[in-house]
């Protein structure tokens, strides 16, 4: 049984990690961590789990906590696991970061995008791009994970496969998103108030958006070459998911069928990546509660250019559905064990 703990249990993404983990059959949660609630009853704070667990929300000092268990979720606010986290915790156990702080490898690029300095950019080399569907075979034996952005994880295996086949041209590359309130978190912020949100959309950190330079990084890195994008999320009122609806022109003269080959190529073997049938559009309803990403594509002849589209839910395989992914591949077990979840309806 993996012993688990997890610094930040008391968020959206941790209190979604928990609420996995019960359904976990090689996995049990030991330490619920949360700097707000230390010594209530973790029921108390989250009133789904009463009468499923008895444990009391305890500090989160990762030194007491690396020889409690066998792996560390950290779902903390940027900055937090890169100040804490050193040699000797990571000796003694794997660290899987739900945060920004080791997913971005050019320290000076997150310090610019975030606007904080990051207090361990020795471990930046080693950490591991924890998407699972394009790195497993370093998450297999990684100490720390960078758990990939909501965003970043729809909009990459949206458009991975032509990306990397080298199908489209990166520098007309634009990704249109729309998010769930849950995705700013639980704290109390005005502009995510019931009033504020409800019957409204609106696009919010336009071209200055945190989770850009990641987007671009793992375009590059699929592309071979240096990826600028224009990247533009939306705030919808619905507590969960994701919708990206991305663009780019296309190289060649190449058919819908054809793009969706290799689409299938890619994803075939993928037990949470659905490539759809044609003509169906991605839904962030068919996605809500599990760790499933639902992507389709369309070819605009008219205009040469192909629309790249995914759903997920941002809270599970945008957070913690992938983290326990990850976790799953770092101990051995099947990708999927604790995850077959069945999308949630209505």
């Amino acid at each position: 049984m993996i012993k688990v703990g997890i610094i930040g249990s008391t968020g959206y993404a941790g209190q979604e990690i928990v609420r996995i983990l019960m359904n976990h059959s090689d996995a049990e949660v030991k330490w619920f961590g949360s700097r707000s609630y230390i010594d209530k009853k973790y029921s108390e704070v989250f009133g789904n789990m009463f009468c499923l667990t008895d444990d009391i929300c305890k500090g989160e000092d990762m030194n007491e906590l690396a020889s409690a268990v066998d792996v560390i979720f950290t779902a903390t606010p940027q900055g937090l696991c890169s100040s804490i986290v050193n040699e000797e915790i990571l000796k003694k156990v794997k660290v899987v970061d739900l945060s920004a702080d080791f997913r971005i490898k050019d320290v000076q690029k997150y310090e610019k995008w975030y606007g904080i300095e990051h207090k361990s950019p020795e471990f930046l080399p080693e950490a591991v791009y924890g998407l699972c569907e394009v790195n497993r075979d370093d998450v297999k034996n990684a100490r720390l994970i960078a758990n990939p952005g909501c965003f970043p994880t729809c909009s990459v295996l949206s458009i991975y496969p032509l990306a990397k086949e080298g199908l489209i041209d990166m520098n007309t590359v634009i990704v249109d998103a729309k998010s769930g309130t849950s995705g700013a978190g639980r704290g109390a912020k005005v502009p995510n108030l019931y009033c504020e949100v409800n019957e409204s959309i609106k696009a919010y950190g336009v071209t200055t958006h945190r989770h850009t330079p990641e987007i671009e990084d793992q375009l590059s890195y699929a592309s071979g070459e240096n990826v600028i994008i224009n990247f533009t999320p939306h705030l919808v009122p619905m507590n969960r998911g994701i919708l990206v609806t991305a663009y780019a022109t296309l190289k060649k003269d190449i058919s819908e069928a054809d793009i969706r080959e290799i689409y299938k190529k890619y994803y075939d073997d993928e037990y949470f990546v659905r490539v759809l049938d044609e003509g169906i559009c991605p839904e962030t309803r068919w996605v809500e509660g599990s760790n499933f990403v639902d992507v389709n594509v369309k070819v605009d002849k008219r205009t040469n250019r192909v629309i790249m589209m995914g759903a997920i839910d941002n809270l599970v395989k945008g957070a913690a559905g992938q983290a326990v992914q990850n976790m799953n591949i770092m101990f051995g077990l099947p990708e999927n064990t604790g995850l077959k979840m069945v999308p949630v309806f209505p």
